[in-house]
């Protein structure tokens, strides 16, 4: 018997879950009572209130991260409104901080409260990396969180894979140093950019997206028809 199947290993594994549940019970308790998801409904007042809270902005920001995103809020919202509401160096600190904070929240939610639910929800194109993340952890983490950035899913594949904590938390401090820099040095001075386009400007960007996904969605077709030909003929060079 492993010291996880035993009984002191039970009671340890059921005291942790536990544990994170209260804590983040405790910690959406107290941004509900401090108004934080009321104040986010209310953009423009949001933005102005954190500024105006000073420090006490800087936390908000972070908990309301933290709590949100990886359960749902698509963190590249708070990402480019930390890049409107402040200067960038501070949007970047703040942005790297709420993001490593959601990413272990995710991570531990599904290691530790909710593993076998979470387990059966995770789509096949995360779990075709366990593998790598047995063999090759730290690069696969940094890679996935260089190229996918924060989907919860992601936290949560993480979580109920054999990565080590330690190994998820670094490589994903790595891989989230670049993209978050770029949107938080680039987010307002895109933002400007984009209020100011011209109309045609906006039908351009269309036709060319529309053009990029009708050309992706043809490669993929023929890759598709290339792999059942390959199959096909491999069928019948054993028959």
């Amino acid at each position: 018997m492993s010291a996880l199947e035993s009984p002191r290993g039970v009671r340890s594994s059921r005291s942790a879950r536990f544990a994170v549940f209260v804590l983040v019970l405790v910690l959406l308790t107290g941004a509900y009572r401090a108004g934080i998801f009321e104040q986010l409904r209310e953009p423009e007042r949001a933005a102005r209130t954190l500024v105006e809270l000073g420090a006490w902005g800087y936390l908000a920001f972070v908990v309301a991260f933290a709590l949100l995103q990886p359960f749902g809020i698509p963190g590249t919202v708070f990402v480019v409104a930390a890049a409107l509401v402040w200067p960038w160096p501070i949007a970047f600190a703040l942005s790297m901080t709420g993001t490593m904070c959601a990413s272990v929240v995710g991570f531990a939610f599904a290691r530790f409260v909710a593993r076998d639910w979470v387990s059966k929800r995770i789509p096949a194109r995360f779990r075709k990396y366990d593998d790598a993340l047995a063999t090759r952890a730290f690069t696969t983490v940094f890679a996935l969180r260089l190229i996918f950035w924060m989907p919860p899913l992601l936290h949560a594949s993480f979580g109920i894979s054999k990565v080590r904590f330690w190994t998820h938390f670094w490589g994903s401090l790595v891989g989230y140093l670049l993209p978050l820099f770029l949107l938080s040095y680039f987010g307002q001075k895109l933002f400007d950019a984009v209020r100011q386009a011209p109309p045609a400007a906006w039908g351009a960007l269309g036709s060319v997206a529309i053009l990029l996904a009708a050309g992706a969605w043809l490669l993929r077709r023929r890759a598709a028809r290339r792999a059942g030909v390959a199959a096909s003929a491999a069928t019948a060079l054993e028959s």
